[in-house]
């Protein structure tokens, strides 16, 4: 066939070009997305702000004269309080993200995420322990000390996941799940015991079992960046790994895969950026769950492209379920962004539940 035909068959454009404009309009709608649901929460709240002003003092940084009579207080709520509150939902999002794509792809589990294996009440059992010692508030080279106990939390909840969902070393699919969902339900029964103990921190604990960002500002930004930067980067640099993890363990040793090594790192690098993200927001379930998902739709099955695109729509995500949750409520209340997040996705789980079960059927 004549390279005429074939470009009049395929309306002018190659099908790589085709493949190529729809990525790049995928991404861009993705952008697009974050930045008008930025704009848009920006106005959101019990003190009303003029959009006008909201696009002056954004752009304010590049041409300063803009914002020259904007007031005081107005300046500080949209920049210090709002965009600060934006940029950390977009944070935990993409954290959770993250998190529960890498651990779908390791564990070649499609239920598999931060909140069923039990990583992020693990993560909120090490922050209540430190907060239970008053460790919670110390700082360490200037670093807050609640995200290494979160951290350890978040491993100590790994570790016995995978020691109740392996045998002979090797990780059982089916029940790798429920092993997660045992874990939880164990660490929240010590969470409760942990309440019980020390009644002045009942309601900073509380916080961790519900998930919220009230009261956030840059300092937590500035807390969680670095983790999710570390653990983001050690996740793209195995995204061939992963990729060929896919294909089964046997498969991927015969192409060259360490796979003991790739999983003991991913598993590490997701646990690193759940538990940042836990540390600052407290348990946001489901994310890790939808939104690999939903991103495999859009993008496909390959990791260089998922990991990133998962990152952004989880980040969306937590965004948009942050701005109803602050809003939804009259009188400048706000309910848990977790519920929020818990209502779009419990839904969606319980599909994936009956997909798959009809899957094991039809095996």
């Amino acid at each position: 066939m004549s390279e005429a035909a074939a470009d009049e068959r395929t309306g002018g454009l190659r099908p790589r070009a085709q493949v190529s404009v729809l990525r790049i309009a995928l991404w861009s709608g993705f952008v697009i997305a974050i930045v008008f649901s930025a704009f848009i929460s920006s106005g959101l709240g019990a003190f009303k702000t003029p959009y006008e002003s909201i696009v002056k003092l954004w752009l304010s940084p590049f041409f300063p004269d803009l914002a020259s009579g904007i007031d005081d207080t107005v300046r500080y709520i949209v920049l210090h309080v709002r965009l600060a509150r934006i940029c950390l939902a977009f944070l935990v999002g993409c954290a959770l993200a993250l998190a529960g794509t890498v651990y779908q792809g390791v564990l070649l589990n499609p239920l598999a995420d931060p909140f069923t294996l039990g990583i992020s009440t693990g993560a909120a059992f090490g922050a209540s322990i430190a907060i239970l010692l008053g460790f919670g508030s110390l700082h360490f080279f200037g670093v807050s000390a609640l995200p290494a106990a979160a951290f350890a939390g978040a491993l100590l909840a790994l570790y016995l996941v995978y020691l109740l969902g392996s045998q002979e070393g090797r990780i059982q699919i089916v029940t790798v799940v429920l092993a997660g969902i045992i874990v939880s339900t164990f660490l929240s029964a010590m969470i409760s015991l942990i309440k019980s103990l020390n009644e002045e921190s009942v309601s900073t604990i509380v916080f961790w079992i519900m998930g919220s960002l009230s009261g956030k500002s840059w300092a937590h930004v500035m807390l969680i960046l670095p983790y999710i930067i570390v653990g983001g980067a050690a996740i793209c640099c195995f995204t061939r790994e992963l990729d060929l993890l896919g294909l089964g363990d046997i498969q991927a040793q015969q192409l060259g895969v360490n796979v003991s090594r790739v999983r003991f790192w991913m598993l590490l690098a997701a646990s690193l950026v759940t538990a940042s993200a836990v540390a600052v927001s407290g348990i946001i379930g489901f994310v890790g769950l939808v939104i690999p998902h939903l991103a495999r739709l859009a993008i496909g099955p390959r990791h260089r492209l998922l990991i990133p695109a998962a990152a952004l729509c989880g980040g969306l995500l937590v965004l948009v379920s942050d701005s109803i949750a602050r809003t939804i409520l009259p009188g400048g209340e706000e309910i848990p962004v977790g519920v929020v997040t818990a209502i779009i996705g419990g839904p969606f789980f319980c599909f994936l539940l009956l997909r798959r079960k009809k899957q094991l059927h039809l095996q």
